[in-house]
């Protein structure tokens, strides 16, 4: 089984803020002591880090699911409860995070211990010291701990390389790779010999140096899924130069400039932003017969159905056995890297805006529907933290929550839909009746 993965969908989930403490100061010859209870903690951020030295997305195979330690309660003699520590989750470089609920690009990480907050912790709850004033000295009243962020993401790894090598299969990217890197590529004369991206690093005789990756060979329906290219056509996108392979001694009865059109009409199906991509030609296998007639009208195939106004694409001719034309090949590369700029993968309309983890002012502050048994069912994120953070363990709270409810109008909501004196109200797993 390859230990290349990369693609996964995990859960998060943030800690939860400590519980805020209900306490009174009770010492000797201290009268009228007061609340002494203290907030909750911190709970614990859920975040990603790049670790350069992770190159697949195998650990997340097994470990699907990540959460945060929530923050301490609070204590007596005001005393605050300990924040929790933040989860520190590390991820390669080049890993796309998505929400996947609603598709939406959270975070690009490419660079070497970039840290991107995922989830976040909720606040402690406060105290009672906190709900203290000159009508109530004694409050009996204290909060729950806000609920730490949880969301389901989708990760996404398209891996870093300069250059990208495509072709059909068997035209000898693989054996370029090796002769070109120090890379130990699996080469053999059948398809789909690379079932994996594999990386190497190029060094040229001027000092020059980039990234190249191999990718898995393209056919025709790549982009639709037939093959491995849809699986594997991401990892291209990083690439600022691509280097189309193309076997010119047609070894396989294929013609050569129709392959060179069927694997651009690939890359252009699965993303039109591919062909912006300066492309060279590497005319491979040239030591074989027939390589150089079939060069020749390869040439003169791809001048007649060119733009006349746009530049032709380099062709060079090389042969990975004998190592005929690498040197200029990779010289011509590394110049076309110089002058070419990096290509932004995601434009704003495909970024989720900096995350606000507070409430949208626009969105309704609840809903109301109706349950099949004829309960009313109140929800809303600002209802439902409201009620997440209410301590129903003291009276305090509970009159304070229901005060609460009806400056949200929530009373006024459920007279106006029908309810009546005795009916049930539901907020997630608690009930309780209407009163009129």
């Amino acid at each position: 089984m390859s230990m290349f993965l990369d693609t996964a969908k995990i859960q998060v989930k943030a800690g939860n803020g400590g519980d805020g403490m209900v306490a009174f100061r009770r010492e000797k010859y201290v009268p009228n002591g007061g609340p002494w209870g203290g907030d909750g903690g911190r709970g614990g951020n859920v975040i990603f880090v790049v670790d350069e030295g992770l190159r697949t997305l195998m650990d997340f195979r097994y470990n699907r699911h990540f959460k945060a330690q929530s923050g301490e309660k609070g204590m007596t003699k005001g005393m605050h409860g300990r924040g929790a520590e933040d989860l520190i989750v590390r991820v390669p470089q080049g890993t796309t995070v998505r929400d996947a609920e609603t598709g939406k690009v959270l975070t690009d990480l490419v660079e070497n211990g970039q840290e991107f907050i995922v989830a976040r912790g909720g606040r402690g709850g406060r105290g009672n010291i906190r709900f203290a004033t000159p009508k109530n000295p004694a409050p009996e009243i204290s909060e729950n701990g806000e609920p730490g962020q949880e969301r389901e993401l989708l990760l996404e790894l398209k891996v870093l390389a300069d250059v990208g090598l495509v072709g059909f299969p068997s035209v000898g990217k693989s054996t370029l790779l090796s002769v070109i890197t120090a890379a130990k590529p699996k080469i053999g004369a059948y398809h789909f010999t690379t079932i994996v991206p594999n990386l190497g690093m190029v060094r040229t005789h001027s000092g020059e140096s980039f990234a190249v990756a191999d990718l898995p060979g393209l056919i025709e329906g790549a982009s639709q899924g037939v093959g491995l290219g849809t699986q594997f056509l991401r990892h291209i996108e990083r690439t600022r130069v691509i280097l189309h392979v193309i076997d010119m001694s047609a070894s396989e009865g294929r013609d050569p400039y129709e392959d060179y059109l069927a694997i651009n009409k690939e890359l252009e199906s699965y993303n039109l932003r591919l062909m912006e991509r300066p492309q060279i030609i590497v005319a491979n296998k040239m030591d074989m017969p027939d390589s150089a007639e079939n060069l020749k009208v390869f040439k003169e195939k791809l001048s007649a159905n060119y733009d006349e106004f746009a530049e032709l694409p380099q062709i060079f001719p090389i042969s990975s056995l004998t190592k005929l034309g690498l040197a200029t090949l990779l010289d011509a590369t590394a110049e076309l890297l110089d002058k070419t700029p990096e290509f932004l993968l995601y434009d704003e309309s495909e970024m989720e805006e900096e995350a606000y983890y507070g409430f949208d002012e626009e969105a309704p502050a609840f809903e109301i529907s109706r349950d099949d048994d004829a309960t009313w069912v109140l929800s809303g994120d600002k209802l439902e933290k409201l009620f997440n953070m209410t301590n129903f363990d003291r009276d305090e709270a509970v009159m304070k929550f229901a005060r609460q409810l009806r400056g949200m109008g929530v009373d006024e909501a459920l007279r106006a839909r029908g309810a009546k004196d005795g009916d049930l109200v539901r907020i997630g797993k608690f009930e309780f009746e209407f009163v009129d």
